[in-house]
């Protein structure tokens, strides 16, 4: 079996929306962070502006992964076909000048089948939660910038806080491999080929607006997705996570060792066309 994995990549996507822009609509949009509180509150007096006050703003880059893995087979089976036979008196059958003795009231043809399989698997990952979020599909159209990878372990924004993903590349891609990879029985193996297509890490920006209600004493938060303007209420902030930086070796771990968990041995069959990362590694030693 031939492995193929492709470069790992990291990219931002880029900003359709400002900050101040956002910051705007939140606070025109402040009373929806407070959901039923407010309804309650309405029918006696509406909330006038100065009973609000922001206490906390986040611009943040929020992962999630992009993986597509995918498994070609071309092979040859040999296999018997039983024929049934018109009546009791057939004795034998002969087909292209060859003859048949008939049993039991059948014939059997040997044969050859040839035969393909294509399996692919395409998945979205929340990078903080671990959930398969298909909905994250419709960011990949939109554009992007490429963090070039001698850059990844200090790639620190002025201003943004940048949330690292809680697993690795290598954990996602052996749960969609499992999907693609299959055990083949064939007389003859033509093509045996497993492919990781795509192992993207991706950054959408979001905006966090945190406000107090304060003569209820209560607080709430509104985000914007910076990508399509979206705004939802509820959500969190990411304030741990200001200052750290991201560790591509942990992220990025895709590999042998990787192969090996599904197919023992199989590791030492891998092509690794991932370059990118050990190339500009080398280059900055």
């Amino acid at each position: 079996m031939e492995f193929t994995l492709a470069d790992e990549r990291a990219l931002v996507l880029i900003e359709q929306l400002t900050f101040d822009q956002a910051e705007g609509r939140a606070w025109s949009n402040k009373l929806d962070a407070f959901g039923s509180l407010v309804k309650l509150t309405s029918f006696l007096q509406r909330p006038k502006d100065e009973d609000f006050e922001l206490v906390y703003r986040e611009h943040r880059y929020q992962p999630f992964w992009h993986v597509v893995c995918s498994g070609n087979y071309v092979f040859e089976r040999q296999r018997q076909y039983p024929l049934v036979v018109s009546g009791s008196e057939v004795q034998s059958i002969s087909i292209e000048g060859k003859e048949y003795p008939v049993t039991s009231g059948k014939i059997t043809l040997a044969g050859t089948e040839y035969c393909e399989e294509n399996l692919r698997k395409e998945v979205f990952i929340d990078g903080y939660s671990g959930e398969e979020q298909p909905v994250l599909s419709a960011y990949i159209t939109q554009p992007a910038n490429e963090i070039p990878v001698e850059h990844m372990d200090n790639f620190k924004p002025e201003g943004v806080i940048v949330v690292p993903p809680q697993g690795s590349a290598s954990a996602i891609v052996r749960d969609t491999l499992i999907g693609v990879i299959k055990s083949i029985r064939a007389d003859r193996i033509l093509e045996d080929h497993v492919e990781v297509e795509r192992v993207d890490l991706y950054y959408r920006p979001v905006y966090a607006f945190q406000y107090r209600w304060i003569s209820k004493e209560k607080e709430a938060i509104l985000e914007y997705d910076a990508v399509t303007g979206k705004m939802e209420a509820g959500g969190k902030t990411f304030q741990q996570y200001v200052g750290k930086f991201l560790d591509p070796d942990f992220l990025f771990d895709v590999g042998v060792d990787t192969v090996d968990l599904l197919v023992p041995g199989g590791g030492l069959a891998i092509k690794l066309v991932k370059k990118g990362m050990d190339a500009a590694k080398s280059r900055n030693k």
